[in-house]
């Protein structure tokens, strides 16, 4: 299989904080193209009804492989994965899903003191998918769950450009910073792809220096060791398409787009 003929890798996101995903599996795939999809049209998913959103995604994926017939399909949003991944598996067994579910098993692993936090959206905080993590990988620790509500939209904000107030933005991550018996908080999992284009500001806000973890390129890994290798690489020619379900992304995310080597259709 030369690499003409290999099928595009789908990324999925309910906005653009997939791209935290997709740059790290543009290094580890570079024989590969990608259609990154951002479901803008139903951003922030934290707010909404499980039900709801389950069908809004199982839905939307049977559109997307009908039309893009992809090698595997990574969805780069836990809030999306912890609560739908298992249903996406099951509507469509032949396609491979590479989920995003919250770094909790390499933070309690690394932890010195024993204090993680899990920043989040609501929607993952709530989720038994994440408590059993914590159970089964972290029983050991003490485990904080910060869900934001405004953290998606504020990287949404910063990551085109717009300038954000860093009050605000301390009163979401300052709940994460604990104290405990001569102990602090150590590591921060950032349990949403959007949070890791803020750690520069977050490291600069943070009340002292914790370790913020990215999951990114533990995602990008773990897609690489599912996808086959083909016999021969050959240059890639074009940009790679993004889809955005709104069909009306502003101009800030159009060039936002165009740096990432990605073309809107």
């Amino acid at each position: 299989m030369t690499t003409s003929e290999l099928k595009p890798i789908l990324v999925f996101d309910s906005g653009i904080g997939g791209l935290t995903v997709l740059r790290e599996a543009r290094v580890l795939m570079p024989e590969r193209h990608f259609i990154y999809v951002a479901d803008d049209a139903g951003f922030p998913y934290g707010g909404w009804e499980e039900g709801a959103l389950k069908e809004r995604v199982i839905t939307l994926f049977g559109e997307l492989l009908a039309a893009h017939d992809p090698e595997i399909c990574i969805i780069a949003c836990n809030t999306a994965f912890t609560l739908v991944g298992a249903d996406l598996r099951a509507a469509y067994p032949q396609m491979t899903f590479v989920g995003t579910v919250p770094a909790i098993k390499p933070a309690a692993e690394r932890t010195r003191s024993g204090l993680v936090s899990v920043l989040a959206t609501p929607g993952t905080v709530k989720r038994a998918y994440t408590r059993d993590l914590i159970q089964s990988f972290a029983s050991q620790c003490h485990v904080r769950l910060v869900g934001s509500e405004n953290l998606a939209r504020m990287a949404e904000a910063y990551i085109r450009g717009e300038k954000l107030d860093d009050e605000a933005v301390l009163a979401e991550i300052a709940p994460c910073f604990v104290e405990r018996d001569g102990k602090k908080t150590d590591i921060v999992v950032l349990a949403c792809t959007h949070y890791p284009f803020m750690a520069n500001v977050f490291r600069r806000l943070a009340p002292w220096p914790v370790d913020w973890l990215d999951p990114a390129e533990a995602i990008a890994r773990r897609a690489r060791s599912l996808v086959p290798l083909p016999n021969g690489l050959e240059p890639l020619n074009g940009e790679d398409p993004a889809i955005f379900t709104s069909g009306r992304p502003d101009f800030a995310t159009r060039r936002l787009m165009q740096g990432f080597g990605l073309t809107i259709r």
